[in-house]
C-alpha cells in the first residue's frame, strides 16, 4: 500500500485531547500545509484469525463516523478509528488484503479499543505513521 509504514525517530508537535494525541513531524506538518484538501486518516483495526492494524490513507470516511478532534488543531486532519472484521477467519497475504470482504466490527466498549495516540510522518513523497495504546 502506497504511503503506509512505520514511523521512526524523534516525534515533535505533540497535542493532546483527552486520551487522545496526536504528533506531527515537521515535514508532515508542512505536507499538510501545503494540501488543498484534508488528509483522511482511517486507523483501522482488523480481527480475524490475528489481530492486525494499519493506516489507510484519503478515503473519506463513511457518513456515519465521528472523527477524531484534530488535536493538534491542524485543519487538514481528518481522522477516524475503525475496526473491522472479516467475515470468515483467512490469513492472506498482504495484497489479498484489498479485496477481503470486511464488515463493520461492533465493540460494546469502543473507548476501549480505541486508539490513544497517532504519529504521522511524511517521507519520499508520502504520509506514514503509526498509531497505538
Amino acid at each position: 500500500m502506497a504511503g503506509a509504514g512505520i514511523m521512526s525517530g524523534r516525534a515533535v508537535s505533540p497535542a493532546r485531547s483527552a486520551e487522545w494525541r496526536v504528533t506531527l513531524s515537521p515535514a508532515a506538518r508542512r505536507a499538510l500545509d501545503a494540501r488543498a484538501a484534508p488528509l483522511y486518516v482511517e486507523m483501522e483495526l482488523f480481527f480475524s484469525c490475528l489481530i492486525r492494524k494499519r493506516l489507510l490513507w484519503d478515503r473519506p470516511p463513511p457518513a456515519d463516523t465521528v472523527p477524531l478532534p484534530s488535536a493538534d488543531g491542524h485543519p487538514q486532519l481528518v481522522v477516524w478509528f475503525h475496526p473491522v472484521m472479516a467475515r470468515h477467519c483467512a490469513l492472506p497475504n498482504d495484497a489479498a488484503l484489498e479485496d477481503l470482504p470486511l464488515m463493520d466490527f461492533p465493540l460494546s466498549r469502543r473507548e476501549a479499543f480505541r486508539p490513544h495516540w497517532l504519529r504521522l510522518d511524511y517521507r519520499d513523497g508520502a504520509f506514514c505513521g503509526e498509531f497505538g495504546w
